[in-house]
């Protein structure tokens, strides 16, 4: 075991109210160091390598009904602007060290589940832009779940695993020579849509149950298919994803890790937008108080989790969604990225940032770069992510 300092989660300066006046000032809180042991090895070195990460959300995962005639021009559906290298160079400049880009195939594809040529080449250089920056790069399956492509329990498990390794079969084969800074994720937050289990995983139920032993097949069958194809996919980092990618699923005696003929270069995938009423709840609190032992609990419980379970085995994980949503509480937010942040970067978690691309729409506002001007919406909110990112708090004594 290698000792590190990392950021603890006392807050020793100013802490300020959920919300600041207008005009007012925002503070970065001070965060005092702590001490933490990490095992020491190539993965847990790779984790932060990574550091703090950026999702091009609600581009390439964006979806239509039907199978458009352009169906290129589904990238600006969402968002409404196609993606730039300037933004993926405005990214790099700010200290992130890796970008997520989830992608929905679905649209992209014909009936034998080929993907259209152009659109793999339209991500084949958006992942290149992220090279050109020395930039990590996650691509998935994202939005596909559904009865035509995948959907996890018995009934669809033979279409589900067909499309998976059709799609990873030919992603995998385009990007063979590409090295470790591009990461493969199967699949995004694995459910059983539509139904009272959606976000809720009940272990007691048949449904349950049986929906986890099919994503664990799945992971199994992506992970066997991406090896097969060879090149730098032998030994490449694959991310899995347990029911719904919550913490809690993937530290639970049903989500198992697949086997793997490469050593230890699975990550586990989670999503923690926490505490929920504060971080994803639109309707929810816009306060958010260090002070508060449940307020802070909120965000260290989920990820201790991944911790004592993963990390502290030696096992990777990262964090591929984590935000909170704009309820006009810049000084809340920025409360609470110190403390989410530091708390990941303690246990050596890569954490990234949730972007839609969503300012003032009246929903789910976790826009942060201005695509437009690749301008950065919340600048204290950045320099407060950098700030405690596992980049900069991964030192060794």
């Amino acid at each position: 075991m290698t000792k590190r300092l990392f950021a603890t989660l006392i807050a020793v300066c100013l802490i300020l109210g959920a919300a600041c006046a207008a005009g007012e000032d925002i503070v970065i809180p001070d965060i005092t160091p702590g001490e933490f042991d990490i095992p020491d090895n190539e993965a847990m070195a790779f984790l932060r390598r990574m550091g703090i990460g950026w999702n091009l959300g609600n581009t390439f995962d964006a979806t239509a009904n039907g199978n458009p005639r352009d169906d290129l021009a589904i990238e600006r559906s969402w968002v409404g602007v196609y993606t730039t290298q300037e933004m993926i160079q405005a990214v790099a400049d700010a200290g992130f060290g890796f970008i997520r880009i989830p992608i929905s195939w679905h649209n992209h594809i014909d009936s034998a589940f080929t993907i259209n040529e152009p659109f793999l080449d339209r991500i084949q250089t958006v992942v290149d832009w992220c090279m050109e920056a020395d930039l990590c790069a996650i691509i998935n399956i994202h939005h596909d779940v559904g009865d035509r492509w995948y959907y996890p329990d018995k009934a669809h498990e033979e279409t589900s695993r067909r499309y998976v390794e059709r799609i990873w079969t030919q992603v995998a084969a385009r990007f063979a020579d590409y090295d470790e800074r591009l990461i493969f994720e199967n699949l995004n937050e694995p459910r059983l849509m539509g139904t009272q289990y959606e976000w809720y995983f009940n272990p007691v139920t048949i449904e349950c149950k049986e929906s986890a032993e099919v994503i664990n097949g799945l992971n199994q069958l992506y992970v066997d298919t991406v090896r097969s194809t060879g090149g730098e996919n032998a030994d490449r980092y694959l991310m899995v994803s347990a029911y719904d990618a919550s913490p809690d699923t993937a530290t639970n005696e049903y989500f198992t890790l697949p086997a793997d003929s490469a050593d230890n270069r699975l990550i586990i995938s989670a999503h923690a937008y926490s505490p929920y009423d504060f971080a994803l709840n639109r309707n929810g609190t816009a306060a958010y108080d260090m002070n508060s032992q449940t307020d802070r609990q909120g965000v260290v419980l989920p990820i201790r989790k991944l911790y004592n379970t993963w990390i502290s085995r030696g096992v990777p994980v990262v964090i591929g969604e984590f935000g909170a949503v704009d309820k006009n509480n810049l000084q809340a937010r920025v409360d609470w990225a110190a403390v989410y942040v530091s708390t990941a970067a303690m246990w050596n978690i890569p954490v990234c940032l949730w972007d839609n691309h969503a300012f003032r729409s009246g929903g789910e506002n976790f826009g942060f770069l201005n695509r437009r001007t690749c301008a950065w919406e919340y600048p204290d909110l950045l320099e407060t992510m950098m700030r405690y990112s596992l980049k900069e708090y991964a030192y060794a004594e």
